[in-house]
């Protein structure tokens, strides 16, 4: 009987049982912590009492239902989304800000980056749209750069900035648009404040 524990114990303790327990930080890829496949009940299964069902902001103010990762531990919240009100398919995640920084990371990108670090990972200035309006703050062009090729399994990614402090008047509205080294811009100093991973369509 002893034999029998210790034995249960060397497997629980094995990098091969270790590796089914879902990521809890570090990158996010195409198939990691969420992949295109999940749905809210196999998430349920894989992240247990982590993961539950909310609803979302959507645009213009609309709200949708789907499920919350680590929804107690706002450094490691991601909030995923379906093609459909059944859950069947995930069709992204999002993180957002909701501590100042996240565990998370796209292409080294993470809650709370800055112009300057956003643009070294993509290797080159990029387009913001202008502050204060439903669609403000997000990149518009990556003019080429690295963040414009799709992940590895071909999601795509969305990255907004913002401030908790009003942005100068030649940044606001539809229809502005400013480059990530405009001399404006760099002194207000935005941060990433969101970033989406799109799941391909099947």
């Amino acid at each position: 009987m002893i034999r029998n524990i210790a034995a249960a114990l060397v497997l629980l303790a094995s990098p091969a049982f270790a590796q089914t327990a879902p990521p809890q930080e570090g990158p996010v890829t195409c198939a990691s912590p969420v992949a295109p496949d999940d749905t809210e009940r196999s998430l349920k299964q894989r992240f247990g009492k982590e993961a539950v069902v909310e609803d979302l902001p959507g645009a213009e103010g609309e709200k949708y239902k789907g499920v919350v990762l680590f929804p107690k531990a706002m450094d490691r919240r991601i909030e995923v989304a379906f093609t459909d009100d059944k859950a069947k398919r995930a069709s992204g995640l999002t993180l957002r800000d909701t501590a100042r920084t996240s565990r998370w990371n796209v292409s080294g990108v993470t809650i709370g980056s800055s112009l300057a670090e956003v643009q070294k990972a993509n290797g080159k200035p990029f387009m913001v749209s202008g502050f204060e309006w439903d669609y403000g703050g997000f990149v518009t062009d990556w003019k080429g750069g690295a963040l414009v090729r799709p992940l590895q399994g071909g999601c795509t990614v969305t990255i907004r900035f913002g401030k908790n402090a009003a942005a100068p008047k030649s940044l606001l509205g539809d229809g502005v648009k400013a480059a990530s080294d405009n001399a404006a811009l760099v002194k207000w100093a935005p941060v990433v404040t969101e970033i989406g991973v799109n799941f391909p369509d099947k």
